[in-house]
């Protein structure tokens, strides 16, 4: 697997159930925007494919920056950082989520951050033995 970096923030949750203050929570609780983003476009390039996910279709740069108004230019930096964050996935030049919805997109998190710290576990103690305790 290549390294990439996986962040994490304890955000609150929000109050009432909208579904796009769920989704824009789950989002940046996975660090996936920015503040510098303020037309929001991350976001909504992320929505554009989860609804594609909800699909089973794969989207081009030039189909998702038809389908939000932005710039091509725009759409594959959002792209590129958040295929660097293993959210997404790029297949012939279409990109996808990696899983196909945000319930299995979380478990799949979820399992790696586990894997990653069991690993950082059995380092722990091979560490603390080495020092004596």
């Amino acid at each position: 697997m290549a390294v990439r970096k996986i962040t994490m923030y304890r955000l609150q949750k929000p109050k009432n159930h909208d579904v796009h203050h769920n989704v824009q929570w789950i989002s940046g609780s996975l660090g996936l925007f920015s503040c510098r983003d303020k037309s929001k476009s991350c976001y909504r390039i992320f929505v554009e494919l989860l609804k594609a996910a909800k699909e089973r279709q794969a989207l081009s740069s030039d189909e998702i920056a038809y389908r939000l108004h932005l710039s091509r230019g725009a759409v594959v930096h959002h792209l590129n950082n958040l295929m660097e964050a293993g959210i997404i996935v790029s297949h012939k030049n279409k990109y996808a989520l990696r899983e196909a919805s945000m319930d299995l997109l979380v478990k799949g998190v979820k399992k790696e951050i586990n894997e990653i710290l069991e690993e950082m576990n059995i380092v722990a103690e091979e560490i603390d033995k080495a020092f004596g305790d």
